[in-house]
């Protein structure tokens, strides 16, 4: 069943704000995020990175903190206000969601909480500002990551994922469901007015699948490319390049040295009219994922990065999707 938007939601999310990762070795992380994909190192310590992509004012969008396992922490929403992180208390503590009030370095009031499917979220309301580097064009290097834009979750639920988040004010631009069916597969989610701030997909969840930061243009997912070939990192190209069908966005997926997965991509369209219906893609039609290529590796499909203490489930769906290996086995 297609969930429905609450226009009125207790609380008002505003985008995809940022992300936190625990890595097993602090300085090759922060090297390959800073120089095979181009963030900026905004502040180190000995025990985390904090990084943002070149257009952006907020403190940081990627946090790296050195961990004995690679996790992945949480995936932060901005709110509007202080008030937002009030509400949203509130509506947990009256709803039975697992929540925390937490202090973070350089945010405002923050809010951990954990979803209808085990995704571990956190909310804030502000962060400490620094310059913009969107015209110091002589660091634009690699990718020139501009700014994060979203997330995609793998879940066992995706239905129950995506009623949790459209109750809270998301609307849903595309989605991908059984053929003739509205059995939710995908679901692309937004609230800043393009088509995705958080995506759920049907797997062993919940996983975060990837993060991924808009880039200037075509040229700098090549450059990007190229800079990873010759840094060493060749290999951990995990797809791409190649045009996604949903979004419509030029992308390149990549590895980072603990195997968390980022997405460069040329952003995509708006979706801000209310009158505007999402749009449907069937399961079986490969166009969705890429209008053109061959179609991604198993492990760009099946793994995925889990979250601490988090229980990882099997999918109410089942289904295996084609993947390169599969193509190429028939030839």
């Amino acid at each position: 069943m297609l969930p429905v938007t609450n226009f009125d939601p207790p609380f008002t999310i505003t985008r995809a704000s940022h992300v936190s990762l625990a890595v097993t070795d602090l300085e090759a992380s922060r090297d390959f995020y800073r120089d095979v994909i181009g963030l900026v190192v905004t502040e180190e310590s000995d025990d985390a990175v904090h990084l943002r992509g070149l257009e952006e004012a907020a403190h940081h969008s990627l946090v790296l903190e050195r961990g004995e396992q690679a996790k992945a922490l949480r995936v932060g929403l901005r709110v509007r206000g202080d008030e937002d992180i009030v509400a949203a208390e509130r509506w947990c503590r009256e709803h039975g969601v697992e929540h925390e009030r937490v202090e973070r370095p350089h945010q405002g009031p923050t809010l951990h909480l954990t979803d209808a499917v085990g995704t571990r979220m956190e909310l804030t309301s502000s962060m400490e500002t620094v310059p913009r580097k969107m015209q110091e064009f002589h660091e634009f290097v690699a990718g020139a990551p501009q700014r994060l834009d979203h997330f995609q979750v793998v879940t066992h639920d995706v239905q129950s994922a995506t009623d949790f988040w459209t109750s809270l004010g998301m609307r849903m631009a595309e989605y991908t469901a059984t053929d003739g069916t509205d059995e939710l597969w995908g679901t692309w989610m937004e609230v800043k007015g393009n088509t995705h701030d958080l995506v759920f997909t049907n797997g062993r969840g919940p996983r975060l699948h990837h993060f991924a930061y808009t880039v200037p243009d075509a040229t700098a997912l090549l450059h990007a490319a190229d800079v990873a070939g010759s840094l060493g990192f060749g290999d951990e190209i995990d797809r791409g390049p190649g045009r996604h069908g949903i979004s419509n966005a030029l992308f390149l997926y990549l590895r980072d040295p603990d195997q968390h997965r980022i997405e460069l991509f040329t952003t995509h369209y708006q979706f801000i009219d209310l009158e505007e219906e999402p749009i449907r893609w069937d399961i079986s039609n490969p166009r969705r994922s890429q209008l053109w290529g061959m179609p991604a590796s198993r492990r760009w499909f099946f793994e995925a990065s889990e979250f601490p203490s988090q229980p990882v489930h099997e999918p109410l769906l089942q289904a295996t999707p084609a993947t390169l290996e599969d193509v190429l086995s028939l030839h």
